[in-house]
């Protein structure tokens, strides 16, 4: 049984894509009504939908021309809200502060670090704006900034860096007690304003698009949904949980009193869930632009949209917030930090959230990078001949060294050169073909989880009783089984040495983080590689979370795309990794 039911889309509070909105910012009211016929259980009844309307080609057609933004995310409910704030300011500059580092080589881009303040100075278009830090001027990707809080505050009160990365303090304590209080008061409203629009998204997202979904096994299976939404159940439940904690430390009459800190400190932990969400992301990214060229799901996806009554965002746009959301932590935190006195019964606890927030941050961030990585593992893998045994990501996910060394084996006490790959876990051995030496066979492996490494000094070895220089041996705790190794140079022997500490001490950190790589990756990682090398050539790489990022740029605005990770927070800048380097400078892949 079917009935037409109208959705009224009423005026809505704007928190619809950032977390970081000014307070009481509401939209330029707007109504939109359509009719659509919808089934008892929430499933949209096409033939119904078809014959009210017209064909599915001219509803599509509607959905375009009444400003439907599939397609379009990267700064959607952001560019909304700075929209407005022009508006309301008559043109005036605003400031917003930068979410992520952007680096450029490009002179007609601005160059930022996370946390600088920008003014910008046009943002009429959605993907790029044009701003100004002291008197340099350029272009910079809207998606990578965020609205500052107090945005009546003068530069001139903004903190000064001084040698070392601290802060300057006299400028920092040096404004009147009692505009402090009232910008405490602007960054404790908004933390507590945008968490509370936060969990609106995540039920929004949660009952109006997952529930309905699930009616539909027709149109999703299972495993398209894990795909798509990731976590982001598990997210809304500790999200709900982490708000009604910072409610009870919210002082409603004295707001810049509230002690808000001990609640960052309490939920790092369960924070780190955002893990598996941002690694999930760009799959989620490229999942959605499949199905979305197929015109019943983008009827399907609008229509989930209008029954919750959620503001003109897509799904992609709403499925950004998460990322979004744990990167803003450390800004906020860092800016209550600020107008926090030292004498403040908070400041102990905000300094020491916005150390946790900053490290849950980096948390992700590395998992993410190992996560990338065995992609490369597994396409190195596919390179090397007569492979035997188990898989590397069975137990490995990261390349910690790589060279080449003698080995020194019993009972003739032969000497071989071999190339040696140690990862966490285990230490692949190969040997390079005679003629071409690009080409690498396997020959061994051992488990590193049974050695202890012993230093060996230069002279006699009594158990090889052989004359060796820089070299060391790896002993199995168990067998007694002893591999003596030499290196060329001193410092080689060195940088293995420093190699195997790296080794354990990364299988420790993954064993205290709960780091893990899940059966459906390793698996889809080797499928992956195994395709590329039957094709007989590198597949190109692809940036699929920069394209969803910043796509559809204007012609006249920069066509690179910005250089730094989406979600990379600042401080403290990792070295680049180096894996991709050491594998292609020694063991190049086959053409």
């Amino acid at each position: 049984i079917t009935s037409p039911v109208a959705f009224d889309i009423l005026p809505l509070k704007l928190h619809p894509f950032s977390q970081s909105t000014p307070t009481g910012l509401d939209c330029v009211g707007w109504k939109r009504r359509i009719s659509a016929p919808v089934i008892a259980d929430g499933a949209l009844d096409k033939t119904a939908l078809t014959d009210d309307v017209g064909s599915e080609e001219d509803l599509y057609e509607d959905f375009r021309s009444s400003n439907h933004r599939y397609g379009h995310p990267g700064g959607g409910g952001e560019q909304l809200a700075i929209n407005e704030v022009r508006e309301a300011a008559s043109g005036s500059h605003l400031f917003v502060e930068a979410l992520w580092d952007h680096v450029t080589m490009d002179d007609q881009e601005l160059g930022f670090k996370a946390g600088d303040v920008i003014e910008v100075m046009d943002a009429t278009n959605k993907e790029w704006w044009w701003g100004r830090i002291l008197d340099s001027e350029g272009w910079f990707p809207a998606s990578f900034v965020r609205l500052r809080v107090n945005q009546d505050e003068p530069m001139e009160d903004y903190p000064l860096k001084v040698e070392g990365g601290k802060e300057d303090d006299s400028r920092r304590f040096g404004m009147g007690q009692t505009t402090k209080d009232q910008m405490r008061t602007n960054v404790i409203n908004e933390i507590i304003s945008t968490e509370r629009d936060y969990i609106k998204h995540l039920k929004d997202i949660c009952e109006g698009y997952i529930k309905q979904c699930r009616k539909r096994a027709d149109m999703f299976t299972e495993e398209q949904l894990k795909t798509i939404f990731g976590n982001i159940e598990d997210i809304y439940r500790c999200q709900k949980k982490f708000v009604k904690a910072l409610e009870k430390k919210f002082n409603k009459d004295h707001p810049h009193l509230s002690e808000v800190g001990s609640c960052f400190l309490e939920y790092q932990t369960e924070f780190q869930i955002y893990s598996e969400y941002c690694n999930n992301h760009p799959n989620a990214c490229m999942e959605l632009s499949r199905l979305t060229k197929v015109n019943k799901y983008v009827y399907f996806f609008e229509a989930c949209r209008l029954l919750q009554k959620m503001i003109d965002i897509s799904l992609d746009g709403f499925l950004l917030t998460p990322v979004q959301k744990i990167c803003k932590y450390p800004l906020q935190l860092a800016e209550l930090l600020k107008y926090t006195n030292p004498q403040h019964r908070d400041f102990k606890d905000v300094e020491a959230a916005l150390n946790a927030m900053k490290n849950v941050a980096r948390l992700i961030n590395e998992r993410k990078r190992r996560l990338e990585n065995i992609d490369k593992i597994a396409q190195w893998q596919s390179s090397i001949e007569d492979w035997e045994g188990e898989d590397v990501l069975v137990r490995s996910s990261e390349l910690i060294y790589s060279g080449e060394l003698a080995k020194i084996s019993h009972p003739q006490a032969k000497s071989q050169q071999r190339m040696f790959f140690l990862f966490d876990h285990q230490l692949v051995c190969c040997k390079k073909d005679l003629l071409r030496r690009d080409i690498l066979y396997y020959k061994s492996r051992i488990n590193m989880d049974d050695m202890e490494i012993l230093d060996v000094e230069d002279g006699k070895d009594k158990d090889f009783n052989i004359s060796v220089k820089n070299a060391f041996k790896l002993h199995c705790r168990d067998t007694e089984e002893v591999h003596l190794f030499c290196a060329k140079k001193p410092e080689q022997k060195q940088r293995w040495l420093k190699a195997f500490e790296n080794e354990r001490r990364q299988v420790q950190l993954d064993q205290e983080t709960g780091f893990s790589i899940t059966e459906v990756q390793k698996k889809q990682a080797m499928l992956n590689a195994s395709k590329q090398h039957h094709a007989g050539k590198p597949k190109a790489v692809t940036r699929p979370y920069y394209d969803f990022l910043m796509r559809q740029k204007h012609p006249t605005l920069p066509s690179a795309l910005p250089q730094q990770q989406v979600f990379m927070l600042a401080e403290p800048k990792r070295k680049p990794s180096n894996f991709w380097q050491n594998i292609s400078r020694l063991t190049p892949f086959r053409k």
